[in-house]
């Protein structure tokens, strides 16, 4: 291991969840921060003093404020602004205290709108969707701070491009959610309350990949071996299905019987977002392990072993 700690920035929420539990798991010296703790990533100063004061030299990026289409919708200057501010604050805080890596989870919305086999060298190549510019730009933001301080000061990031996640501790609600976790919401709360119909947002069209979020983590830590990547390098399983095949899917998993209606006057997001993954295979030697059938199942009982609090 070359670092002496490492510091989970959103170390309470969904990915940093599982992060800071594959750093358990591996013996890793970290420390998992969180607004919580009553450190506010909007605070340069406060941001800067945390990562001192634990004595961290990496640091693993997954704070955020997002969820779901409607949601971004709803809180699209919110998103943009806390967005901006904490991933600006977080590599300058790791700057000034001497961090030595900085893990910077990216999100494969900020790919061109017109993209659907998503390329690295493809990543500047048009606009973003207009449903997701808000957050995908400051994640193209991300990457040119960490481009800008490798150029002034040597400062070292590798930049990870992460599809839509799912699993254990995702935001479980019709609102926040992403597609998946929203229909796993959806499905089992028919299926419990003996509900005639669920409905699913869209025409079911949309083509997505899923990645689940140990996976996920499991990836973060694991980069911490190996020498940085400043150049955005994906991370995923290389394959996408329906939105409507997804339902299908949560639908027979969670033994729903009733109907399921689609509603095109909700809206659909980009057409398909699937990204090539050859040289993370490359690069990393490693790919998934979670099929995704699997890891439905996984989350569907976690959701449903959790859902009085969850609610």
């Amino acid at each position: 291991m070359k670092y002496a700690r490492v510091f989970v920035a959103g170390g309470h929420g969904f990915l940093g969840t599982s992060v800071t539990a594959e750093l358990k798991a591996r013996g890793i010296p970290h420390v998992a921060v969180s607004r919580r703790d009553g450190v506010d990533f909007l605070d340069l100063e406060r941001t800067t003093q945390a990562i001192r004061d634990h004595g961290c030299d990496a640091v693993i990026n997954c704070a955020a404020m997002i969820g779901g289409l409607e949601f971004v919708k709803q809180h699209v200057g919110e998103v943009y602004f806390a967005n901006s501010t904490m991933s600006l604050n977080l590599i300058e805080a790791s700057r000034r205290a001497g961090v030595k890596l900085f893990v910077n989870t990216l999100a494969n919305c900020s790919y061109p709108a017109r993209a659907t086999e998503l390329r690295e060298t493809e990543w500047w190549d048009g606009p973003l969707h207009d449903s997701v510019l808000a957050y995908g730009a400051t994640k193209k933001m991300a990457w040119v701070q960490s481009w800008a301080y490798q150029q002034q000061y040597g400062f070292q990031t590798t930049n990870l491009l992460l599809p839509n996640m799912y699993g254990p501790h995702d935001y479980f609600d019709i609102v926040r959610s992403h597609a998946l976790g929203a229909l796993v919401f959806k499905f089992v709360e028919a299926e419990a309350r003996g509900l005639p119909s669920v409905q699913v947002w869209g025409d079911g069209s949309p083509i997505r990949e899923w990645l689940f979020v140990e996976d996920a983590a499991e990836v973060c830590v694991r980069v911490l071996d190996l020498e940085p990547i400043l150049e955005p390098i994906n991370i995923g399983v290389g394959r996408g299905l329906s939105i409507r095949a997804l339902a299908e899917l949560i639908q027979r998993l969670v033994g729903y019987q009733g109907a399921v209606v689609y509603d095109p006057s909700k809206p659909n997001g980009a057409p398909s977002k699937v990204m090539q993954v050859d040289r993370m295979r490359e690069l990393l030697g490693w790919s998934p392990r979670t099929e995704l059938e699997d890891g439905v199942r996984r989350t569907i009982e976690w959701y449903r072993a959790h859902r009085t609090v969850a609610q």
